[in-house]
């Protein structure tokens, strides 16, 4: 395999962990901080933005959960930022940034307590210099979100108070809403009109944190920045696109939550739909976040409604992951023992514009998989006239050219083309160049929430959803839901632990005579 080899100015790369603009002073408030989401993510993001000197100096966090935490909590986030942030114990900025990290006890559907959270905010305003600047993060269940909204409206901390003095910035309140975003069309439209009634749709941030990854926001580089791609990605040279979500683990003692969602829900209406837009979207006229949303909403927009036959849903059985024997779906705990949630979901979906039309694009996402793997796959067509048919090693068909988009783990590009092996005869093989991320520019301790979470302080909402995008995958997603609810499976399980899925997912590809990359 030949391999790339980069050349990276060390002063250039480490201008570009600094951000360019400095985030105003605020104050990040995260709602259900006592989940793991706070300790293994966002506190270990927002240290990594300190230690880059993308924090500003009047900054504080308030973590707001139900249980009794004032004594522990800011020692367990160290902990966790310690551990799961890859941050040395000795790092002399680590206590000065834990100092400016507290912690609220409240009941988040009780309105009385709201009043206590306002005054403890208005309290760190006056202890940090934060001038009322406020990031609301909701990590809470779903259930509990329309309460938070509400109540924050109600008592006055979803709008901000005018400007102090003439000449001086107002406040501002921005909120950042966690997935799921509703359960289908009609939840998520009536979730956007209550959040609506209280923010306006420019204070709003929907997360969704594979957005993170330098390795998604690298498809609109390699695509826009580099002029020999984007003359061939379409449907001229294109024969079909794959997009893989794989999980090896199960659902982590998550039944209750998984039994809801299942994996079109948890995974393919967001993160997968999500990669799809980068992928197909036409160049936007700029980069900031109105021009990125309106081309990926067209995206959405043109996507052919889905047919029941082109969906492939299953649910693991008993296997072995790595060597050891784990139990299927039905045996986890708080699982119905004749569930028919879905665990893995398979779909073909068309795009019907100029670029795409006739492109067939084939989405995957599922736990308890061979790997954990994330992946997109633009296979091209083959040549028209094959002067060396004949020639291919083994006797095997000459290979499509293959560019491999590797967003976890392993993060990298790769390239597969045709080459001729060395030898007085013509023998060809497909060869690949490679490029990695980590060799490239070193390992990273950043988990995505970086980007994301000082975009949202700096009121930059590309890399977030907007309710059109949001309300149009659904649009998409739910009469599939709707009939498989209508239709249940009678084989389930029908695809064992530690394998790539059901055989009919294989079916999906093979009537159009293709098959699934293996990864």
């Amino acid at each position: 395999m030949a391999t790339t080899q980069v050349t990276i100015d060390p002063e250039i790369l480490k201008a570009s962990q600094h951000s360019e603009r400095s985030p105003d002073p605020c104050i990040v408030v995260i709602f259900g901080a006592s989940g793991d989401l706070t300790k293994r993510k966002l506190l270990p993001a927002l240290y990594h933005l300190q230690q880059a000197g993308n924090l500003p100096e009047k900054f504080a966090v308030l973590g707001v959960a139900r249980r009794p935490l004032e004594q522990t909590f800011a020692a367990d986030m160290k902990e966790g930022i310690e551990s799961g942030g890859g941050v040395d114990a000795a790092d002399p900025k680590l206590d000065e940034f834990v100092s400016r990290i507290g912690y609220h006890q409240m009941n988040f559907d009780d309105d009385g307590a709201y009043e206590g959270l306002k005054s403890a905010l208005v309290a760190l305003d006056g202890k940090y210099g934060t001038g009322g600047n406020r990031l609301f993060y909701l990590a809470t269940a779903p259930e509990y979100f329309s309460d938070i909204i509400k109540f924050l409206g109600e008592h006055g901390m979803a709008q901000p108070p005018e400007a102090a003095s003439a000449g001086a910035h107002a406040p501002w309140v921005r909120v950042i809403i966690e997935k799921p975003f509703g359960h289908d069309l009609d939840s998520a439209r009536a979730l956007n009109d209550e959040v609506n009634k209280v923010f306006r749709e420019d204070q709003i941030f929907r997360i969704d944190h594979y957005l993170g990854k330098e390795t998604v926001q690298n498809i609109l580089v390699f695509r826009f920045a580099n002029g020999i791609f984007e003359n061939v990605w379409n449907r001229n040279y294109i024969d079909h696109i794959e997009i893989t979500a794989a999980e090896s683990i199960g659902i982590e003692g998550r039944g209750p939550f998984y039994e809801k969602a299942g994996a079109l829900r948890d995974v393919v209406q967001n993160h997968v739909m999500e990669l799809l837009s980068f992928v197909a979207m036409e160049p936007p006229i700029s980069f900031d976040a109105a021009a990125v949303r309106a081309e990926k909403i067209k995206v959405f927009r043109a996507i052919k409604p889905i047919h029941f036959a082109d969906t492939v849903r299953g649910q693991y059985g008993p296997g072995t992951i790595e060597g050891k024997p784990v139990v299927g779906y039905r045996e986890e705990d708080r699982v119905h023992p004749r569930s028919q949630t879905e665990t893995y979901a398979a779909l073909r979906v068309e795009i019907e514009n100029w670029r795409w039309a006739g492109v067939p694009i084939y989405l995957r996402a599922g736990k308890r998989l061979a790997k954990r793997v994330t992946e997109i796959t633009i296979q091209f067509k083959q040549p028209p006239l094959l002067l060396f048919k004949d020639q291919a090693r083994g006797g095997a068909e000459i290979q499509s050219n293959i560019i491999s988009m590797r967003i976890q783990p392993d993060e990298g590009i790769a390239l597969q083309f045709e080459a001729k092996v060395p030898g007085p005869t013509m023998h060809i093989s497909p060869v690949t160049m490679d490029f990695c991320y980590s060799t490239a520019f070193g390992v990273s301790s950043a988990n995505g929430y970086e980007r994301l979470l000082l975009d949202a302080m700096l009121d930059d909402g590309t890399l977030f959803a907007h309710r059109d995008g949001v309300e149009a995958t659904w649009a998409l997603m739910t009469p599939v839901l709707e009939y498989w609810a209508k239709n249940p499976v009678k084989d389930f399980p029908n695809y064992a632990a530690g394998t790539w899925g059901p055989a009919a997912a294989d079916a999906l590809m093979e009537i159009d005579g293709r098959k699934w990359r293996k990864l």
